[in-house]
């Protein structure tokens, strides 16, 4: 394969279609909570989250990286209040017990304390708040890595004790509402994913699952290790191609739990998880992390999810977060402003391949139940480009504004009339509306 191929033209396509969005975005803040509940820019972080429409927040209890509800409520109800306060529901992940993990007294201290946590929640904020939330049951429970030694018989019977012990607190408060327990938050990098989220839907009572949360990043490695290409250019194009993945998985998933009423939810996703700064920054925290970043929601929206959550951190130097230790919005932050402007919770949308002359570009485009209408336009190349809007969307004339950041602009949205194309310097993400309003 020739290198001057784009990375548009390694992703596959998928034919056309029109559904209604279901997708809610959210954020999967973990490693950050002081700033995000305490720091001197919550309030700001809380306007950020509140213009990229965040519903959902997924929070984490008895981890090292969190306060522990048990030795320090007052911190824990801080770190819950931040979500209530940016209008999103928290969902709150039970970080797993040490090993070994087939202890019976140990799994029944570890239910026990989980069911403690939701009650202490309801005398908090109230039994008709609280069942509104989502309560995941352990994280990567399928990695070798992070839980070695724990088998899909011995996490089941975690997540069904959990599950109970769950219930007994919220059942008075469900008037008829399904019950938002879930898991695995399962490591889709890892193989036989798919086996674990098998069993865990077909062994487990419909009315125990209310969402299943699966994790899928561009990649996990530096360059060079593991495997992974060296040169640049082609480990970028690699991470870029698996945007597509993100279709497959979810698409999979949904046939997987058709008609069982189960929500189907990224539970992390972004260019690169490695833990080093100077490895994933420049991947999260660029135009080509807005551009991965974005092309992913494009297919999710596609492939039919129901939720996203956008894995960050708030804290200083933090190497995945929407923005940096002043608070200053990154180019992926605004990516995900111009996607939620674009296409909002219950819109029409219709998903279409631009014509072949486009093949740079990834679209999807929407009706709001106002009669606005957007088309979300990602630009996968990084050569420039000006396309006329009339090849990709009806009715052009009636669309006013078009907003989008690119290679030459990457932290400052760029507004100005329609005239009937879009230009890009290299990469880059756009939306063109019929409505003025931002």
């Amino acid at each position: 394969m020739s290198q001057r191929k784009t990375w548009s033209e390694l992703l596959l396509r998928q034919p056309a279609g029109v559904d209604r969005s279901r997708l809610r975005y959210g954020i999967n803040e973990a490693t950050g909570w002081h700033d995000f509940a305490n720091g001197s820019h919550q309030d700001q972080i809380s306007e950020y989250l509140r213009a990229i429409q965040t519903q959902i927040v997924r929070i984490y209890a008895f981890d090292s990286w969190t306060p522990n509800p048990v030795s320090d409520w007052p911190a824990f109800t801080r770190y819950v209040n931040a979500v209530l306060k940016a209008g999103a529901t928290p969902m709150i992940t039970f970080v797993r017990f040490r090993p070994p993990f087939g202890n019976p007294r140990m799994i029944q201290w570890f239910a026990q304390r989980c069911g403690d946590l939701v009650w202490s929640c309801i005398e908090q904020w109230g039994g008709h708040v609280v069942r509104d939330w989502y309560w995941c049951v352990w994280n990567e429970p399928n990695s070798s890595w992070t839980n070695p030694g724990l088998t899909f018989e011995l996490y089941h019977q975690i997540y069904l004790e959990v599950a109970h012990k769950i219930l007994r607190w919220i059942s008075p408060y469900l008037d008829g509402r399904r019950v938002l327990i879930g898991g695995p938050a399962i490591d889709t990098f890892q193989p036989f994913w798919m086996d674990w989220l098998w069993r865990f839907v077909h062994e487990t009572d419909n009315s125990l699952i209310g969402f299943v949360l699966w994790h899928q990043f561009g990649e996990w490695r530096a360059p060079r290790d593991w495997g992974a290409p060296q040169e640049p250019m082609i480990y970028r194009r690699l991470i870029m191609s698996r945007t597509r993945v993100y279709l497959e998985h979810v698409t999979t998933i949904q046939r997987l739990i058709a008609g069982r009423g189960i929500l189907n939810i990224c539970g992390r996703l972004n260019a690169n998880s490695h833990h080093e700064a100077r490895i994933s920054c420049q991947l999260n925290q660029t135009i080509f992390g807005a551009v991965f970043y974005t092309a992913a929601l494009i297919h999710l929206m596609r492939g039919g999810a129901d939720g996203e959550l956008y894995w960050m951190g708030s804290g200083a130097g933090n190497p995945y977060g929407l923005w940096d230790e002043q608070a200053r919005p990154t180019p992926t932050y605004h990516a995900k402003r111009l996607a939620t402007q674009a296409v909002r919770y219950g819109d029409e949308i219709v998903i279409d391949d631009p014509p072949a002359a486009s093949r740079d570009l990834l679209m999807v485009q929407t009706r709001g139940i106002d009669g606005s209408r957007s088309a979300l336009i990602v630009h996968l190349s990084d050569r420039k480009g000006q396309y006329c809007l009339a090849d990709m969307v009806t009715n052009p004339r009636d669309y006013a504004i078009i907003r989008k950041i690119d290679s030459d602009s990457p932290t400052q949205v760029i507004a100005g009339p329609c005239d009937g194309t879009i230009a890009y310097n290299g990469l880059g993400v756009a939306i063109a509306t019929t409505t003025v309003a931002d």
